[in-house]
C-alpha cells in the first residue's frame, strides 16, 4: 500500500504563498479559510492524489 504524506506548513504571507504555489506548481485550492487578521486559518491545496495544508504563522503550535 502506498504511503500518503500531507505536509502542513505556515507562511508569513499565506495568501501570497497560496497564489504562488498554484501558479508555479499547479496546486489547486480545495479549501481556504481566512482568519480575523486577514491571514489564513487553514488551507488545503491539492496536486493529483496529493494534498498539502497551510496557514498563516501564529504564536502557537
Amino acid at each position: 500500500m502506498p504511503a500518503t504524506v500531507m505536509p502542513s506548513l505556515r507562511y508569513r504571507n499565506a495568501p501570497a504563498a497560496i497564489e504562488w504555489l498554484g501558479r508555479v506548481f499547479g496546486l489547486r485550492k480545495n479549501l481556504v479559510v481566512s482568519d480575523a487578521s486577514s491571514g489564513i486559518a487553514h488551507a488545503q491545496l491539492s496536486f493529483g492524489d496529493g494534498m498539502m495544508m497551510l496557514g498563516s504563522v501564529r504564536d502557537n503550535q
